[in-house]
């Protein structure tokens, strides 16, 4: 276990980015409104009993083809050029992992996401991350083109990447290292924070706060209401406005949980000194 490295966990849609990612190119494209794709979502999944998220996954499938939108990875890829971070966004994590290197600190930045997976490694971000886990598709050999569901995360089995980071079992599709019992963790849960939006990310923030890591919601300008209840019902250590400019309450709030860490790891490098005299 390093108490060196620290993992810094972040929700996608509406915590990085301004709103649904398909919202920003991928829905006009389809000549819909987000309004309408989501209602075809909920419809879906309330006339079949379908996971919410394998239903969206579907209608962006069944809606390509019937708008003969050649759905392909790189297609995918693609629209995530179009998508709109939040202010601070693009030069926040060259700046945290600097703050954390004058701490004596690595920063790791991980995408723990129900969105689309091709989308997230589209977008200028995506060099940012140590690991993207998001949704992804199955595709065609011939065709190229999106066919099935490969790959899924609903927002209560968002929680096993806490694990899979702790334990270094970064790889999703092994589940095996997941599930072994093993006396050593390469990040401490005290070394964890996940970063999220509100009701969606619940699970995770309540994991992460209760294993003694740090969970932040974040919320648009003017919807403040909406975290409220998550802070007052303490299942989050902090709410911020989803500001990751320099010196915003966000950026202080990380800021000052590296302190945190750093000053832990001092006080326990001195105890042990003081054990061995």
């Amino acid at each position: 276990m390093s108490d060196k490295l620290i993992a810094i966990m972040y929700d996608f849609d509406k915590t990085l980015c301004t709103t649904d990612m398909q919202n920003y190119a991928f829905i006009p494209n389809l000549g819909l409104t987000p309004e309408q794709f989501w209602g075809l979502t909920e419809e879906f999944s309330k006339k079949h009993g379908v996971e919410r998220i394998l239903s969206y996954m579907y209608v962006m499938i069944a809606q390509a083809k019937e708008k003969n939108i050649p759905l392909t990875k790189e297609y995918l890829n693609n629209l995530g050029h179009s998508i709109k971070f939040f202010n601070g966004v693009t030069t926040w994590f060259k700046r945290i992992n600097e703050y954390g290197a004058k701490k004596g600190l690595k920063i790791e930045h991980y995408i723990i996401s129900s969105g689309t997976k091709e989308i997230i490694e589209g977008s200028i971000i995506a060099k940012e991350f140590k690991k993207i886990y998001g949704c992804e598709f199955a595709y065609d050999s011939i065709s190229k083109c999106a066919i099935w569901p490969a790959f899924a995360i609903n927002y209560t089995q968002k929680t096993q990447y806490f694990f899979r980071i702790s334990k270094g079992a970064l790889n999703e599709r092994n589940d095996f290292d997941i599930n072994a019992k093993t006396k050593t963790r390469r990040i401490p849960y005290s070394n964890m924070i996940y970063i999220g939006d509100g009701m969606t990310d619940v699970p995770a923030m309540i994991l992460g706060k209760k294993n003694g890591g740090t969970s932040i919601a974040l919320y648009s300008q003017g919807k403040k209401e909406a975290v409220l209840p998550l802070l007052k019902d303490e299942r989050v250590n902090f709410i911020c406005r989803a500001d990751y400019s320099i010196n915003s309450p966000l950026d202080n709030v990380v800021k000052l949980t590296i302190d945190q860490i750093a000053i832990k790891n001092t006080l326990r490098k001195m105890s042990k000194k003081y054990l061995d005299e």
